[in-house]
């Protein structure tokens, strides 16, 4: 049963403005009959309708999918679904040597608190919300309906993105397919594992910045470190790289890594490095003419974003003083509260500290199927440079 909340007189403003989050001090009404998931009609102090959304209790209290009054049913996801594969088809993401795509970015399509990756026929569904986890049966149904032939499975895996005290099963929804999947990303084979991999099993949102690295790679020598699966390394290896080190901590990583180099047959000019990278950069035994640092989110929280500002800072010093001159980095963080220009002016610090001049040759940021809400800027959270080091 749907529920309504009240929103202070002065808290409004952001709602109007179509900000997709309600914090729980905007909150007038008594929450305690309302639950984790329920669905709530948010309304201002005149018992004007002002949205409608999940609800949780957390920081985040509601999650707004719809500014009109409208019910979250069926056909509601249905067309969210369909516009954002919609969008996806323009940007030309489906074709013979790309089938790997993200198809729904949370608050980019509307949808907050849901992610859904594509990959070669498989939909996976990751639920950050657990009223967006009790809308899969929506969702499950919209997928069949927009996907077709192009949908062979559909797994959920939500069990590591919900809050703690919420047990849910990861499994199959729809189909079956054994992993690792066969994929394909701008001509790279790669093996996908949704089921014990990270995230929803790759890092989709770095295809564009691969696609650049490998134009910078020709008869280079390329150190790849926080690899994972080896995708950076494999599109340097498929644009004419002399050499690449692929560099991970975890031993599963490397792993994969080395499986998708035999997969595309790269093995004679790879690598793999089990180290820790912060270590590792402090003394190159190498001349490397590019490096990638794209290291896990440092900071998830505000309140640690010092403490991750110092570990970029320490981890790209360490680079710039160890690359030799005319190198070439490609620098990223993943941290959401770290924004575009706290993390370039960290880089221009760690340059000071490491006494080389650099260059800003770009600036890198993350794909359009990974869109922004424009009225949420919270959603733009990869951002990177590429410097060259004197």
């Amino acid at each position: 049963m749907e529920k309504n909340i009240q929103i202070f007189k002065n808290k409004v403003h952001s709602i109007e403005r179509k900000h997709p989050w309600i914090f729980s001090g905007a909150i007038q009404s008594d929450t305690s009959e309302i639950y984790d998931g329920d669905t709530v009609s948010v309304y201002d102090s005149k018992n004007r309708f002002l949205a409608r959304g999940h609800f949780q209790h957390a920081t985040i209290s509601v999650r707004i999918l719809s500014f009109e009054d409208v019910p979250l049913d069926q056909s509601f996801f249905t067309a969210k679904i369909k516009n954002a594969f919609s969008v996806r088809m323009k940007q030309n993401l489906l074709r013979s040597d790309n089938n790997i795509f993200r198809l729904v970015h949370g608050e980019g399509d509307g949808l907050p608190g849901l992610i859904i990756d594509y990959y070669a026929g498989v939909a996976v569904i990751q639920c950050h919300s657990i009223g967006m986890y009790n809308s899969i049966p929506f969702l499950y149904e919209s997928l069949i309906e927009v996907l077709g032939d192009n949908l062979q499975a559909i797994y959920s895996k939500s069990s590591d993105t919900l809050p703690e005290r919420t047990e849910v099963e990861n499994m199959y929804l729809h189909g079956d397919c054994a992993t690792p999947h066969l994929a394909i990303e701008d001509g790279v084979k790669l093996n996908i594992d949704w089921v014990t991999g990270q995230k929803t099993g790759f890092f989709i949102d770095q295809r564009e910045n691969r696609t650049l690295l490998g134009k910078y790679a020709k008869g280079k020598r390329v150190l790849n470190t926080f690899c994972y699966s080896g995708g950076f390394s494999l599109s340097a290896l498929l644009n004419g790289a002399e050499l690449v080190h692929s560099l991970d901590s975890s031993k599963k990583a490397i792993q994969l890594t080395d499986e998708n180099i035999v997969l595309n047959k790269f093995s004679g000019k790879h690598e793999s490095i089990v180290a820790d990278a912060m270590n590792y950069m402090k003394d190159l035994k190498e001349d490397y003419d590019i490096i990638v640092l794209d290291p896990p989110a440092f900071a998830k929280h505000r309140n640690k974003r010092h403490q991750a500002l110092q570990g970029y800072k320490r981890l790209n010093a360490h680079t710039i003083r160890q690359i030799k001159p005319g190198g070439i980095i490609f620098t990223f963080s993943c941290s959401q509260v770290v924004d575009k220009s706290l993390f370039t002016n960290t880089v221009i610090a760690a340059s000071i500290e490491a006494g080389r001049n650099v260059r800003i040759l770009e600036q890198l940021h993350q794909p359009a199927d990974h869109p922004i809400n424009a009225f949420h800027p919270e959603g733009e959270y990869l951002k990177g440079l590429v410097i060259q080091v004197d």
